[in-house]
C-alpha cells in the first residue's frame, strides 16, 4: 500500500504543471492586429526617448549662464562700447545673450521699443526650446488609448473564437485571448508613463531657462534706466 502511495506522489500530475508567461509568445500569438499595435507603441516609445534626450541636451546647453555676463554688459554699455557688448553676446551664444544682443542693437531708441524687441526675441527663443516637446504630451495621451484599442480588439477576437467553438467555453482559449488583450494595455500604459514623465521633466527645465531670460531682461532694462535716474 505504501508503495502505491509513493508511486502516486512521484508520478507527474497535470495539476503540477505551471505555465510561464513569455512576452514574445504573447505578441506572436496576438494576431496581426495586436502585433501592429505593439509595433506602433514601440515606435512611439523610441520617438519619445529620442525627443527627450535631444531636447534635454539642448535645454542643458541653453541653461549655461556666466554670472559675470551682466556685469560686463553693464560696464560696456556704461562706457559706450556697444560693439564690445554685442561681440560678448555673440561669443556667449545662449538664449539669454541673444536676448540682450537684440536689446543692445536697439540702444538709442525709446525704452518701450527695446522692451518690445526683447519680448519678441524671447518668444522666439522659447519656441526653439519647446520644439517637439508637445509631441511627448501627445504620446503620453495617445499611447494608453492605443493600448486600450488593442485590448478591445483582442477581446472581440476571443469572443468570436468562443462563439465559433459551438458554445463550448475553452478556458485555455479564453485565457490566451485575455493575456494577449492585456499585453497591449500594459504596453500602452508603459509608453504613456514614459511620455508623461519625460514631458514634465522637460517643461520644468524649460521654465528655469525662461525665468533666467526674464530676470536677465529686467536687469538689462534697469541698466538702460540708470542714466535717466
Amino acid at each position: 500500500m505504501f508503495s502505491l502511495i509513493g508511486l502516486f506522489f512521484t508520478q507527474d500530475s497535470p495539476l503540477q504543471v505551471q505555465k510561464t508567461l513569455s512576452l514574445v509568445e504573447l505578441i506572436r500569438d496576438g494576431g496581426l492586429g495586436g502585433q501592429l499595435i505593439i509595433g506602433l507603441l514601440f515606435l512611439l516609445l523610441l520617438i519619445a526617448i529620442y525627443i527627450y534626450f535631444e531636447r534635454w541636451f539642448a535645454i542643458r546647453a541653453a541653461s549655461k549662464f556666466d554670472h559675470h555676463f551682466m556685469d560686463q554688459i553693464k560696464m560696456f554699455v556704461g562706457q559706450g562700447k556697444i560693439d564690445a557688448a554685442q561681440a560678448l553676446c555673440m561669443q556667449e551664444n545662449t538664449p539669454v545673450s541673444r536676448l540682450i544682443g537684440k536689446g543692445i542693437s536697439r540702444i538709442g531708441r525709446p525704452l518701450e521699443d527695446i522692451n518690445t524687441t526683447i519680448e519678441n526675441a524671447g518668444r522666439l527663443e522659447i519656441y526653439k526650446l519647446e520644439k517637439n516637446v508637445s509631441v511627448l504630451a501627445t504620446i503620453a495621451g495617445a499611447a494608453p488609448m492605443i493600448g486600450f484599442l488593442g485590448t478591445v480588439i483582442g477581446m472581440i477576437l476571443s469572443i468570436f473564437e468562443i462563439s465559433n467553438a459551438g458554445g463550448n467555453i475553452d478556458m485555455k482559449l479564453l485565457s490566451d485571448g485575455l493575456y494577449t488583450a492585456m499585453t497591449t494595455t500594459v504596453a500602452g500604459l508603459i509608453v504613456g508613463i514614459v511620455g508623461y514623465i519625460t514631458y514634465n521633466h522637460l517643461v520644468v527645465k524649460t521654465n528655469k531657462v525662461v525665468y533666467q531670460m526674464e530676470a536677465t531682461s529686467f536687469a538689462f532694462l534697469d541698466i538702460l534706466n540708470e542714466p535717466a535716474a
